[in-house]
């Protein structure tokens, strides 16, 4: 009696577990995680930006260094600097994919005359098909003379 109930509770526990099946749109998505330091002075320190990302068919990033396919606009300024983004999987893969982004940016510095000013990033990307992400913002950071 025991082994039959033994078999039971093995095979609905078998049954009742799922697979994760969550498949991710073809558009990548992308998300804040987190900007460190909040708080410089100017020139003195990179900045780290860190962003998560999904995409379903996984062509985020290209081969050509020239092609820039992430923007991030420093809430200051009037356009976005570009950057470039390797290919995260071979290029004639279509796998999902998912993980962190860390972009390292150049020290900032005041752009007025004031002694501080805190600025945020406006961060999108576009993948090989040409696909836009959706745009997100930062946390604030304050640049301090």
């Amino acid at each position: 009696m025991n082994r039959l109930i033994l078999i039971s509770l093995s095979i609905i526990l078998l049954f009742s577990c799922k697979k994760d099946d969550e498949t991710y749109s073809d558009v990548p998505a992308i998300e804040f995680i987190s900007l460190t330091p909040s708080s410089t002075t100017e020139f003195s320190q990179g900045i780290k930006l860190i962003i998560s990302y999904k995409d379903g068919d996984g062509d985020i990033g290209t081969e050509d260094p020239d092609e820039y396919t992430l923007l991030i606009h420093d809430s200051r300024l009037p356009a976005a600097d570009e950057y470039h983004i390797q290919p995260l999987t071979p290029p004639s893969s279509k796998i999902q994919i998912e993980g962190e982004l860390q972009i390292n940016l150049a020290g900032l510095f005041v752009l007025g005359t004031g002694t501080s000013e805190t600025t945020t990033f406006t961060i999108k990307m576009r993948d090989r098909a040409g696909n836009w992400s959706n745009e997100l913002i930062s946390s604030s950071i304050t640049v301090n003379k």
